[in-house]
């Protein structure tokens, strides 16, 4: 088994992949980039458009797997930079604690939050950025709301996936929830 397993990145082959994901849950992060004023409120709530797990042209949160041997912290900073740009300078604390977990199924009555691909357990995160955001690798545009705009039905009909929900979830905890 250890042939299969690329050392280097810590990512499995995808027949590997493809057999983890059928028999064991995926832990992930997804983070919600904002801005925030000089007092702390957030103002604006940044949202991916890709192609979703789906196969939908969606519009998304950060998100992706946290890696074995990865901290938690490190795969945050990771997909954000990698989402986001490596100019966004995301403010992640040491010891980031999430405001909510999200459990991913291919059946979408288990829990609300779907995941075709797997059974995923994701950790959910609130995360100010201050740099320069600029959409990458695989997004089509990255494009920032208020928080009243970001919970409107024409935006969370644009997601998929239960993300509206986890967004929604994401404003209410920081108190903008219109």
């Amino acid at each position: 088994m250890s042939d299969q397993i690329d050392t280097r990145t810590a990512w499995l082959s995808p027949d590997l992949l493809a057999q983890v994901r059928a028999n064991v849950p995926l832990v992930y992060v997804d983070a919600i980039p904002v801005r925030v004023d000089s007092h702390g409120r957030v103002v604006q709530v940044g949202l991916l458009l890709r192609v979703a797990a789906d196969g939908s042209i969606s519009r998304m949160l950060v998100s992706g797997r946290v890696l074995y041997g990865e901290r938690v912290r490190d795969a945050l900073v990771r997909h954000l930079e990698k989402d986001l740009g490596p100019l966004a300078l995301p403010r992640v604390p040491p010891n980031p604690a999430p405001f909510t977990i999200a459990e991913y199924f291919p059946d979408p009555d288990v829990s609300g939050f779907t995941d075709p691909r797997h059974h995923a357990v994701s950790l959910a995160y609130v995360v100010p950025v201050d740099g320069e955001c600029t959409p990458t690798q695989e997004a089509l545009d990255l494009a920032w709301f208020t928080p009243s705009e970001a919970a409107s039905a024409r935006i969370t009909a644009e997601m998929t996936g239960g993300q509206d929900r986890l967004l929604r979830l994401a404003l209410a905890h920081v108190g903008e929830l219109p």
